[in-house]
């Protein structure tokens, strides 16, 4: 359990840095900042400080790190889990673009191509090392952002990689929802745990993000033919 001490010196660490990031306001422009604004700004503040301490830091030192009341923050947010819903919906899936998801069923460009695209996309925008501790410290505390994020928006993308990757290597993809999905993950957890030796690790390893998740998609593309049977193959074994 971490110190409230570390918390709260840590807590003044964060507040300082809002403090010197804020532009001066004028004599003129002092005046009550509206809700909406508020509500962003505590928004952007908890999710930097629940990436940093965890989500079950208390409410007090953040609105201490956000220069408020905690009464100001709880009539911003009616309730600690309310704020963390939100936190959730910009910060852990709001970075996930729908529109990457038709990419990589276009079929007129080859599957490793649309994965090195997908992966070298999801890595720079989603895999960042606050996304990465928020998502961790959200499993670790039981809050459902992680079995959330992944029925929403996972689920979907493993089965769209599988689908397109059999495919075009001509294997069948295997007739189980759930083993579909662990094949899936073979590729994406490879990448995922890519970005937090990167990020949460600080492993330095100077080989490019790219090249690694080039050499992940051809180990992952190569080993479908020899996990899976051929499309001719098993319609032969249906016939016989």
């Amino acid at each position: 359990m971490r110190s409230p001490t570390l918390i709260k010196a840590k807590s003044e660490v964060l507040a300082d840095r809002r403090r010197n990031s804020r532009p001066r306001r004028s004599a003129k422009s002092n005046g009550r900042i509206p809700l909406r604004e508020r509500r962003e700004r505590i928004l952007a503040m908890a999710s930097e400080f629940f990436a940093e301490y965890g989500l079950t830091a208390q409410t007090r030192a953040l609105a201490d790190a956000c220069g408020i009341s905690q009464r100001l923050l709880y009539r911003c947010f009616p309730s600690k889990g309310a704020l963390i819903h939100e936190v959730y919906r910009r910060d852990i899936a709001g970075p996930f673009q729908a529109t990457w998801l038709a990419r990589l069923e276009d079929r007129s460009r080859p599957v490793a191509e649309r994965l090195n695209e997908f992966y070298r996309d999801y890595y720079e925008a989603v895999l960042t090392r606050r996304w990465l501790r928020l998502f961790l410290y959200a499993s670790l505390a039981e809050i459902d952002m992680a079995p959330s994020y992944i029925a929403e928006v996972i689920t979907r993308m493993l089965e769209i990689i599988v689908a397109e990757a059999c495919a075009e290597r001509g294997v069948r993809p295997p007739a189980q929802r759930a083993l579909k999905h662990e094949l899936g993950w073979l590729l994406h957890g490879a990448v995922s745990h890519l970005a937090i030796r990167r990020h949460i690790y600080a492993n330095s390893n100077p080989t490019p993000v790219e090249d690694v998740i080039a050499m992940h998609v051809q180990l992952f593309l190569a080993g479908l033919a020899a996990a899976l049977p051929a499309r001719s193959a098993a319609r032969a074994q249906v016939v016989d």
